[in-house]
């Protein structure tokens, strides 16, 4: 089972809770719908995702006799470059009012919830994908510690952000290569099944700066939570004067301004001199906005012991005041999925035109 975007607004978080637990079935999330099953499943597998999935889970979809997927969206970006080693014949698409079966038929004027609340009651206890998935499971090792004043990874960074989760934090992931490093950080419980989700992520459009304002809205809807935003800077530059909102609303979050020098997502996927750009001094830009007026901290870290005395200092004294690290890293410090992801939604998007 594979969960997709549009169970969110089809209501089916439950119903899709439900059939997992009752049929045995290991099951994994779309990208785009991290946050709408419960991760902390013993058969969760992890993120569905073609080249770049989670270690061992595209195996196991893959090579299925069957696959149920509820809620899905396929584009260039869910399927990286249309690379997805999916049979229609052997899937059951389950949308928000439909079902299709294989390659036909498909059942109209039926809801997703009442679908799948159905099929929990039918199907029989089966854990043979599963137990095939913890035959080959190896899991994922750490990132080796920096030496003293080594430059920072951008691995070693989202070490530290996943021992900071908890059911009061909630995750805002910006397009670009926090997308795949997100993915990889494991929700509690908390942090994802209840209401509303706790990890935000946007790739229906790949719009980049949409994490500022979108911090904004969560932080401001969602008070009981701290956000943690990671924001590259590229990203960043678009929608900059958001964070002066959230001091004037008072809000707590804390983000990761990830200063890699350019659009690196961009360089993989089309390299060229317009990926470059012009750097900011991202702290004093935010003590500028926050002019002595409301509860601000910043800090710039180069190193992973600055790093480590910035997160104690956030989630420390600066519990309740909004903090901005900025997080200096290479510029070709990106994860291995988006180096994979890159070449194959390039080399889909300069294809030859379709002759139809």
């Amino acid at each position: 089972m594979v969960g997709g975007p549009k169970i969110r607004v089809a209501k089916a978080k439950k119903a899709f809770a439900g059939v997992a637990e009752s049929s045995g079935y290991p099951f994994a999330v779309m990208p785009s719908a991290k946050g709408l099953v419960p991760e902390h499943h013993p058969r969760f597998i992890g993120t569905y995702w073609g080249a770049v999935s989670t270690s061992f889970c595209a195996e196991i979809v893959e090579s299925a006799d069957a696959y149920l997927f509820a809620g899905p969206i396929f584009n260039d970006y869910s399927s990286v470059g249309y690379s997805l080693l999916l049979k229609r014949e052997k899937a059951v698409i389950v949308q928000p009012d439909r079902v299709v079966v294989g390659n036909g038929p498909a059942f109209g004027c039926i809801l997703m919830t009442e679908f799948l609340d159905a099929l929990a009651k039918r199907l029989e206890h089966n854990t043979t994908a599963y137990d095939n998935y913890r035959r080959i499971f190896i899991p994922d090792r750490e990132p080796p510690n920096g030496q003293p004043d080594e430059p920072l990874r951008v691995n070693i960074l989202f070490k530290y952000i996943k021992e900071m989760l908890s059911g009061d934090t909630a995750v805002i992931a910006e397009t670009g290569d926090s997308w795949f490093n997100c993915q990889k950080l494991r929700l509690p419980e908390g942090c994802g099944l209840v209401i509303p989700n706790r990890y935000e992520f946007q790739m229906q459009y790949g719009s980049i700066g949409w994490s500022v304002g979108a911090t904004l809205g969560y932080a401001q809807a969602a008070q009981d939570k701290r956000v943690i935003s990671c924001i590259g800077d590229g990203s960043f530059q678009m929608t900059a004067q958001d964070v002066s909102t959230m001091l004037r609303c008072g809000q707590k979050s804390i983000i990761f301004l990830i200063n890699n020098g350019g659009y690196t997502i961009e360089v993989e996927i089309h390299d060229g001199p317009y990926n470059v750009i012009k750097n900011w001094d991202y702290t004093g830009l935010i003590d500028a906005i926050h002019n002595s007026d409301g509860n601000c901290w910043t800090k710039k870290v180069r190193t992973e012991e600055e790093l480590r005395e910035a997160l104690a200092t956030a989630t420390g004294d600066k519990k309740d005041c909004l903090c901005f690290i900025e997080v200096i890293v290479h510029k070709d410090d990106t994860s291995k999925e988006l180096l994979e992801w890159g070449s194959r939604v390039s080399a889909a998007n300069s294809r030859p035109p379709n002759p139809q």
